[in-house]
């Protein structure tokens, strides 16, 4: 495992993890629960949400005494097999590294946020006109972005790997008009 890998994985999840945190932290100082700040009128605001639930509130009117044990134990499951994996597969490539960091990162954030408090704040709030986004963090971004670049690496190790394909640069079939001796 490269160096290199370390830095991007463990570096960037580092970084998440305190950019996140510090976030969340001040919108708790300087936004009371449940009120919103127009940063872009009609399209972006900040609103403080305390969002017990996962993506998309799923779960949050579940009892607490069931949905806080079940997140806390599918965060920490997810980032051991992350990691996991991280040490087998991501360690020599950087944007694997990256994607994994990433990841790793936002959950660790979101996992500390159900440990303190039984909820995540949220306080990304986009829209448009009549369309709403539900209200998300940093560490959601991170996580969404990181698994975006996790599938987009997969999938090109996949096209590199595939038979009929360039050996170099994954770029796709050989013409067989361009193999040596074909018609």
């Amino acid at each position: 495992m490269g160096q290199g890998g370390k830095v991007y994985f463990y570096g960037l999840a580092g970084i998440l993890l305190a950019a996140d945190q510090a976030s969340k932290f001040l919108v708790g100082q300087c936004i009371p629960a449940s009120a919103s700040i127009p940063i872009i009128p009609g399209f972006f605001n900040l609103t403080h949400i305390l969002n017990p639930g996962a993506a998309f509130g799923f779960l949050a009117t579940q009892d607490a005494s069931f949905r806080n044990p079940f997140f806390i134990g599918i965060s920490a499951l997810a980032l051991l097999i992350l990691f996991f994996y991280y040490r087998r597969h991501g360690g020599s490539r950087p944007l694997s590294s990256v994607s994994l960091g990433m990841i790793g990162g936002g959950a660790m954030g979101n996992l500390l946020d159900r440990l303190r408090q039984g909820a995540v704040v949220d306080f990304l709030d986009l829209h448009v006109g009549g369309h709403h986004w539900p209200a998300f963090n940093l560490a959601d971004s991170a996580i969404s972005i990181g698994v975006g670049l996790l599938i987009w690496e997969l999938w090109r190790e996949t096209r590199r790997q595939a038979p009929g394909t360039a050996s170099r640069g994954g770029t796709g079939p050989i013409a067989p008009q361009m193999r040596k001796g074909g018609p």
